[in-house]
């Protein structure tokens, strides 16, 4: 997927609160989108990007998305400001990302 696309690295969208993921779309808006469609609240998404070649590392995903730049929400980064979301996060990527 990342070499069809960016080279080395997948963006996807996770929904913390169904505890599933988006990958491979060009943009993370138009994964937040899909997801929406599918029954997902905004506040609940988070765009991260996933590198491949740092699969297994702490590198691996990188929490930096337009859609994490969220004021009500007290993110005020294009990161994931709040730890605890974090973590949510990361067990979604362990739980479904299979090398």
């Amino acid at each position: 997927m990342a070499e069809s696309r960016f080279g080395n690295l997948v963006k996807a969208v996770a929904d913390v609160a169904k505890k599933v993921m988006v990958v491979d779309g060009e943009l993370h808006a138009d994964e937040e989108a899909l997801l929406i469609q599918k029954g997902s609240r905004q506040s609940s998404l988070w765009g991260i990007n996933l590198y491949p070649g740092k699969f297994g590392t702490d590198d691996f995903i990188e929490f930096d998305s337009m859609i994490n730049l969220r004021p009500s929400q007290n993110n005020l980064s294009r990161g994931v400001d709040n730890k605890d979301i974090q973590i949510q996060i990361k067990q979604i990527v362990n739980q479904l990302v299979v090398k």
